[in-house]
């Protein structure tokens, strides 16, 4: 069953300076191909640091689309991590139920919807891009979005599909520098980027040319650096393999 996530209060020691509004980009998201990467990770992992990196370097790229996603169940530990939500671990779970793995760790990194490897292994994280990519595997929908004064406009072409897949939206935020205080990385700072702040279902698809209008509010609220719009498979009422995405910068440099 497809959930609506909604954002939610943080606290914290977070440094940096977030923008006051969202400065829009003229311009459009991208219809070409693009793998993305999903990083499950926590504030308290002291295995996370070196995955929060890769991420980073993943993200600098074109062809990417890299996501933060954290994770609240290392919060026992006494450092209750400033952006982890408990929907983002269900988000986790249902991956390893929909993998028949089971497997549920940080740092975990989820690719195009399909396999999960440990974060920090980035040269396994592109191979395996790599292989998805020759086997056919790679996400090839050709979907794009764009601002229209204070919408958000997305589209999908017509394609033959059997099935129904679901439009996600995901705001995430600027890089942020969280100054972790107590627990395996106490006295550590950490940077993250594209930390998912919201994600939402929009919509489902199956095979149909769509276009759908959202308010710019309800996606992305002040502050947001861009949106990923992702369009993944149901996989009896798992998230699936995804069949296409988009990245929409909000603020510059995002």
């Amino acid at each position: 069953m497809d959930t609506v996530l909604q954002r939610g209060a943080f606290s914290g020691i977070v440094r940096g300076v977030a923008s006051c509004c969202v400065a829009l980009v003229v311009g459009s998201g991208s219809a070409a191909a693009a793998d993305v990467i999903e990083l499950f990770t926590s504030q308290g992992c002291s295995a996370c640091p070196p995955a929060d990196r890769v991420l980073a370097r993943l993200a600098k790229s074109p062809d990417t689309i890299a996501l933060t996603f954290a994770v609240d169940y290392w919060d026992y530990l006494g450092w209750r991590d400033t952006y982890a939500k408990p929907e983002f671990t269900r988000r986790q779970r249902e991956y390893a139920k929909a993998r028949a793995d089971h497997a549920v760790f940080t740092p975990q990194a989820v690719l195009n919807g399909r396999s999960a490897v440990i974060g920090s292994r980035e040269d396994e994280i592109r191979a395996s891009f790599d292989v998805m990519r020759d086997n056919g595997e790679a996400p090839d929908l050709a979907v794009t979005a764009r601002i229209d004064g204070d919408r958000v406009v997305v589209s999908l072409p017509a394609r033959d599909y059997v099935g129904e897949a679901s439009v996600w939206v995901a705001g995430y935020l600027p890089p942020r520098t969280v100054d972790i205080a107590l627990g395996e990385n106490r006295d550590t700072a950490v940077t993250y980027v594209n930390i998912v702040d919201r994600l939402q279902v929009v919509g489902l698809w199956s095979g149909e040319a769509m276009t759908l209008e959202l308010p710019l509010a309800d996606v992305a609220p002040e502050g947001n650096a861009g949106l990923a719009v992702i369009v993944q498979a149901k996989k009896n009422g798992l998230p699936g393999p995804i069949l296409g995405a988009s990245r929409l910068a909000l603020q510059s440099g995002s």
